[in-house]
């Protein structure tokens, strides 16, 4: 890492201060998170009182405002210039130009009536589309808490500049991408980035050298991250574009790549073009030297030139397209981009993510076992005693222990129990307390935590409401326990309590009453998979879909889930083996494989493209910041509408409802449309250069002109309307 003796010029250093308008740096991140605060403070010329009020103002005209990138939305005049620019739309153009200049004012009229059809059609179907999906929002907090001149100030979150000292607490969102100074007991919710719905721990240590995921950094936040529990004094890095979301946002943003079905269809364009390139000079050149007409020669070859144009190809592939998507509409999938439709329709492999689309995407009690691992009322009433009771911000596991509320009506009905104390939640011990008092004046102490902090506490252990001593061979299982759920993708906390029979009158209680507990048994939670899933992914395998899952999640729990839905798990790929491989190994392996896990948005777009350069049409379901590349990168785009906003904004079509059976029905649905679509090019062009050769073999022996330009668009639109 540079360290400047003098206060830090950009201009001058690789970079330590860094600005909204440079890319981002993640090796820079990685010196960052390896060095002490010490070194992090004096590389970005701050201190822990923080940036001065001028120094402050200086830094963000210099490096300007703590934004990301936005895509642009299109102008009315924009759209409409691009669906103009379609080659055969400026094909039909050229010869309408050429029928006015000879005079033919009736073809002249139906050539551009066809034009003015097909592109304003689309145009303001396009519009629609837009107006139908969300808008964008703002994707961060308004401000965030930072200490200027060594006073606690509430700041536009726009005017965060890197030195900036920030103070984080439950609740808030990260205003940029920080280095954490110091830390109590800091859980962030970064599935927006991740797709892990568990919360991670930070903390201020300086980092492993072993860590090169950025991600996994213990000691940096990131843009887009939010606090679960806990607080702490940050140190911004990297601010706007630089940030690590901020990357994202700038990868979305330009020009979006032409689809596989614009491909295609231009292709044919051109084949028309380049027939007619060859056979209107040879049409022309044949007729005037034979019969000395130059000028019906010129309108013969006029002629040709209509008759092998499938004129009415846009408005066909626009009516198509449109009906389309108000089918899509009804069945709650709405098309920003009509000709997504299409590539919707050709998908033969879908990349999802795991969190959301195959699992319910919120964290869930599965199991409430006993020691001996047999399911237990009484873990499950104990355990919402503790989370009930205890005052501590809720955390997702507390969240989802408390919405067993049949429990509540019942401690209310017939049990009554009258909180005492409690033991807060804290890192050293990871674990918290609350002792209650029942109806007869008992008081008991409920522990719950870690796994290997509570059985360390543990005594004693309840099975079968006997309470008996605990032995080492016994103790072991209940490890064994334990790792197996976690084995199974849980996560696993332990339960223990005990009674306090001679209670004082005024108790208070303190960590070194958690002593000679009692294991009571295990909490495990899931992110359980959605009842739909399996039957949806059978059905997707019925149209020849291949599924493949692409995820930031640990291995373990995205195979458990996956064999949860019947998907096999052939072939596992992790984004480190995938850091190793080359562009040719990696569509190699990816074709193979069917689950993808710790994956970074990169890794993503390298498996997208992997596959597409094996001739596969690609479809990407995503609804995190993390999604945002692939989404852009797929051939179809496909996000929900509870989605994060650039997720939405980088998507072709948006999914009412997170559900793999309203895709299936998308999927038809493209399928119908883009059949019709072929079916009309097969059809245009078959019998177009049938018409023309026959016509042009004619010319050769007939003393006239057998068909004029208007006569053949004649023929064509009537055969096309047909």
């Amino acid at each position: 890492m540079t360290i400047s003796k003098n206060p830090p010029d950009v201009s001058q250093s690789r970079g330590n201060l860094s600005g909204g308008n440079a890319t981002h740096d993640p090796v820079q991140l990685l010196e960052s998170a390896r060095a002490d605060t010490d070194t992090v403070l004096k590389g970005l010329g701050s201190q822990l009182s923080g940036l001065s009020k001028r120094e402050a103002h200086s830094r963000l005209k210099q490096f300007g405002t703590n934004e990301i990138a936005r895509e642009k939305r299109q102008s009315a005049l924009m759209r409409l210039l691009s669906n103009i620019k379609n080659p055969l739309v400026l094909l039909l153009v050229t010869l309408g130009v050429l029928s006015f200049l000879t005079g033919d004012q009736r073809a002249t009229v139906v050539i551009f009536v066809m034009v003015v059809l097909g592109v304003v059609l689309r145009f303001f179907q396009e519009m629609r589309a837009d107006r139908a999906a969300e808008k964008l929002q703002a994707m961060v907090s308004n401000t965030a808490t930072l200490v200027r001149g060594g006073k606690e100030e509430e700041i536009s979150l726009k005017k965060v500049v890197p030195g900036d000292i920030i103070r984080l607490a439950a609740g808030d969102m990260v205003p940029a991408d920080v280095r954490v100074l110091s830390a109590k007991d800091l859980f962030l919710n970064q599935a927006a980035l991740t797709g892990e719905a568990l919360p991670v721990e930070k903390k201020a240590a300086p980092a492993s050298t072993n860590v090169q995921n950025p991600l996994d950094l213990p000691n940096i936040c990131f843009l887009g991250s939010n606090v679960e529990s806990g607080s702490a004094t940050a140190v911004a890095l990297h601010i706007g574009n630089r940030t690590y979301f901020g990357s994202l946002a700038a990868s979305i943003v330009g020009q979006r790549q032409l689809t596989s079905f614009d491909q295609g269809v231009n292709k044919f364009t051109w084949l028309m073009i380049s027939f007619i390139a060859v056979m209107v000079p040879a049409v022309f050149l044949i007729n005037g030297l034979s019969k000395h007409d130059w000028l019906d020669a010129f309108l013969f070859a006029m002629a040709v030139a209509v008759g092998l144009t499938p004129e009415m190809l846009p408005m066909i592939v626009t009516v198509n397209l449109s009906k389309g998507a108000l089918a899509m509409a009804r069945k709650k999938v709405i098309v920003k981009r009509l000709n997504a439709i299409q590539n919707f329709g050709a998908m033969d492999v879908l990349c999802t993510d795991k969190t959301g689309t195959l699992t319910q995407g919120k964290i869930v009690l599965e199991k409430h076992l006993d020691a001996h691992g047999d399911p237990s009322e009484r873990v499950l009433h104990y355990g919402y005693l503790n989370s009930y009771h205890h005052t501590g911000l809720k955390n997702l596991l507390d969240e989802a222990i408390l919405n067993h509320e049949e429990l509540e009506e019942r401690l209310k009905a017939n049990e009554k129990y009258r909180k005492i104390d409690e033991i807060p939640f804290d890192f050293v011990r990871r674990r918290m307390s609350v002792v209650v008092e029942d109806e007869t004046g008992l008081n008991i102490l409920i522990c719950k935590g870690a796994v290997d902090e509570v059985l360390s506490l543990c005594t004693r252990v309840e099975v079968k409401a006997e309470v008996i001593e605990v032995l080492p061979e016994h103790d072991a299982k209940r490890r064994q326990l334990s790792d197996d759920l976690n084995g199974q993708g849980f996560r696993v906390i332990a339960l223990a309590y005990k009674t306090i029979p001679n209670a004082p009158d005024e108790p208070v209680y303190s960590v070194k009453d958690e002593a000679d507990l009692i294991l009571l048994g295990f909490l495990a939670f899931l992110d359980p998979p959605k009842d739909t899933a399996t039957e949806a992914l059978k059905r997707l395998h019925g149209l020849n879909v291949d599924v493949k899952v692409l995820t930031g999640d640990n291995e373990i729990i995205t195979a458990h889930i996956c064999k949860e839905v019947g998907m096999p798990v052939a072939n596992l790929l992790l984004g480190s083996q995938i850091e190793a491989m080359s562009e040719t190994e990696l569509a190699e392996a990816a074709g193979a494989a069917s689950v993808f896990a710790r994956l970074v948005p990169a890794h993503k777009e390298r498996i997208i493209h992997a596959l597409q350069s094996k001739g596969r049409v690609l479809g990407f379901l995503g609804d995190g910041i993390n999604d945002a590349p692939a989404l852009k990168a797929a051939d179809v785009g496909i996000s929900v509408d509870s989605a994060v906003d650039i997720a939405k904004e980088s998507s072709d079509i948006i999914l009412l409802k997170n559900s793999l059976l309203v895709l299936e029905q998308g999927v038809l649905e493209g399928r119908r449309v883009f059949g019709n679509i072929v079916k009309y090019i097969k059809m245009a062009a078959s019998s177009n250069f049938g018409n023309m050769f026959s016509v042009v073999g004619a010319s050769a022996f007939l003393p006239f002109l057998p068909m004029l330009p208007i006569q053949v668009l004649i023929n064509n639109l009537l055969y096309d309307f047909s």
